[in-house]
């Protein structure tokens, strides 16, 4: 909701009530007026014109500037025929004005459009006028004039800060979308077309001859997909100017179906020789969009045992299904991560972990846990809440 539209709501029922209370003040002493007829007309005009038009403050696009035009005339008009048909003793009694405190709500109009610019002439104007019906500027008056000076022009700044913050959160809110969409995109580049050319690029090299040259602009490619995803970071290159370790092919991941889904039968098929896969006897049922994210980040998390803790190495996979969220748990008996190497990793443009895994998880609503002890192999713990879609 726009921060402005409280502010003009709370006009629309201020400029009601004024009318009420100057109708209230005008009515039991319409008699003592030199003209009381002239007054009556004045007074009747305000009320049409306020009700009439109660609902062109309901937001910005409706006053317009002749709008707030005509409001304020007839607002400092009131204000100098008061000086004309009011008698000279009431006058100088301190009597209030025809239009009395409803003037504040065309100096507010004012403010609210246009800022603390367009609410500090329109304030000037309203006194000016009370000097002139007064032949001065009573202590009274004074007060009355210079409270409506001060708070239509603060209010008139804090509109304008309000308005560049919500431009700025705006702002800031178009990134974050844009920003997770390239993340979602790095995702799926780091899953497929990434491991692709890494993988044609390895094969072609070994083949040699032409394959040599089809592998080498494969790699080429690979170093421009990484340096994209890493944000403009140019990956490290190895002795000779080689690419270092490229990544093998993943193995796909099986398709989720539409629908809440069971995430025993997702997982399942990565079981294999080296990996295990323990599930409750129970069905562990998530929406199916969450559960391709689940299952595609528990692939991501296998993919990187097979590449980094070698053949020989086993992994485990263990399924949880707890009231409020679901888990599971990757560990492998691998070598473990050298500390600091996933920093290196995502400089390098390898987002394997940064991407495919914590970045699945986050925008799941969810974390992705990664313990990893020299020599002892690593674990995976990831979390997704119950909802998620």
């Amino acid at each position: 909701m726009s921060v402005e539209l409280p502010l003009w709501r709370a006009l629309t029922g201020y400029r009601l009530v004024t009318l009420c209370y100057a109708l209230v003040q005008f009515l039991p002493n319409h008699r003592d007026y030199d003209h009381p007829l002239g007054a009556a007309l004045y007074m009747g005009v305000l009320t049409l014109w306020t009700l009439l038009t109660w609902n062109r403050v309901t937001s910005a696009e409706r006053c317009t500037r002749g709008f707030l035009a005509v409001d304020l005339t007839l607002a400092v008009g009131g204000i100098l025929l008061t000086g004309v048909l009011d008698s000279a003793y009431r006058i100088e009694d301190g009597a209030a004005t025809l239009p009395s405190v409803w003037t504040a709500g065309a100096v507010l109009g004012c403010a609210i459009k246009g800022g603390w610019r367009w609410a500090a002439p329109a304030a000037t104007a309203v006194a000016v006028a009370n000097a002139v019906e007064r032949g001065g500027l009573p202590r009274d008056t004074l007060h009355d004039v210079v409270l409506v000076w001060v708070s239509s022009i603060a209010i008139g700044y804090i509109v304008e800060v309000a308005r560049v913050s919500e431009r700025t959160l705006a702002h800031a809110l178009r990134i974050e979308a844009a920003t997770r969409e390239r993340e979602r995109l790095a995702r799926d580049i780091h899953d497929g077309v990434l491991q692709v050319l890494a993988m044609v690029q390895r094969r072609g090299t070994a083949l040699g001859g032409e394959a040599a040259e089809l592998g080498r602009m494969a790699g080429e490619q690979e170093i421009a997909l990484r340096t994209l995803i890493a944000g403009g970071l140019l990956p490290r290159r190895g002795a000779g100017g080689a690419v270092p370790d490229p990544d093998p092919a993943p193995a796909p991941a099986p398709p989720a179906p539409r629908g809440p889904c069971d995430l025993r039968a997702l997982l399942s098929p990565y079981t294999g020789a080296t990996v295990s896969f323990a599930a409750p006897g129970t069905p562990v049922l998530l929406e199916a969009s969450a559960a391709a994210e689940l299952t595609a980040a528990v692939g991501a998390a296998l993919d990187n045992v097979a590449r980094h803790a070698g053949e020989d190495a086993k992994a485990w996979v263990l399924l949880e299904d707890e009231p409020d969220e679901v888990i599971v748990t990757v560990r492998d008996d691998g070598p473990g991560i050298p500390e600091g190497r996933l920093a290196d990793a995502e400089r390098e443009g390898r987002m394997g972990v940064a991407l495919s895994i914590r970045g699945r998880l986050r925008d799941l609503g969810g974390s992705a846990e990664l313990v990893s002890v020299p020599g002892q192999g690593t674990e995976v713990e990831l979390r997704v809440p119950r909802g998620s879609k």
